[in-house]
């Protein structure tokens, strides 16, 4: 989607699930595209070593950046330099995410996770990254979000500028509770590439429950 034609409320980011095969990925992710507005995926490495994880990420950046989605890296500089990401996202420390953002802001977004509490949020916040993430990758095995993911993402919303995104569950019907919040993504992962799941209607339901319930941007303020 063309920035001109982004709804102006919480939108969707997608989470890659551990265990894919790239050919197998990249169609499920077709089907997904199809099924309405994605912002952005984030392709996290899990337990893939430093070649197979660059062949995956060869294989699906290209499909998302044709969709107008941005491609973020999770974890791993070098591969998101190789393939040509749009983003780089860093679950590390505080000194490791001042370095990356040196060195690559320029290039690329910069995103930050691993905050469990509102003292760490603010650390990384301090760093200007360009968003932070609640909630962490594979542990949306839930249908419902996870509280405290929910209760920092309405926290920050409330009070940094920074935008968030906050992991829902793994039933689409919760991206309509971390919308509620104010954050500005929902990421959603097992929701649209679990087991039995049509990511294509998935994405589709998700779109049209945030049409509908998902706070406006321009009249909530943001």
């Amino acid at each position: 989607m063309t920035e001109a034609s982004s709804p102006n409320r919480c939108r969707i980011v997608l989470i890659a699930p551990s265990g894919e095969k790239p050919d197998h990925f990249v169609e499920r992710l077709r089907q997904a595209i199809a099924g309405g507005d994605i912002a952005s995926i984030i392709l996290p490495p899990y337990d893939l070593d430093e070649a197979s994880f660059q062949a995956f990420a060869e294989k699906v950046v290209p499909v998302a950046q044709e969709a107008g989605i941005a491609a973020i890296i999770a974890d791993d500089t070098r591969a998101a330099g190789r393939v040509g990401a749009d983003g780089l996202h860093l679950e590390t420390k505080k000194a490791e995410l001042e370095e990356a953002i040196e060195h690559y802001q320029q290039k690329m977004m910069v995103g930050a996770g691993g905050a469990k509490t509102r003292d760490d949020a603010l650390e990384l916040g301090e760093l200007r990254p360009d968003y932070i993430f609640f909630g962490r990758f594979g542990y949306d095995n839930k249908p419902e979000p996870h509280n405290r993911n929910l209760s920092l993402g309405q926290w920050w919303a409330e009070v940094i500028e920074i935008p968030c995104i906050v992991l829902a569950g793994s039933d689409v019907a919760s991206v309509e509770a971390v919308a509620a919040t104010g954050a500005e993504f929902v990421a959603l992962s097992s929701a649209v590439f679990g087991e039995g799941v049509d990511p294509r209607d998935a994405i589709a339901r998700a779109n049209a429950i945030l049409d509908e319930t998902a706070p406006s941007f321009s009249s909530a303020g943001n």
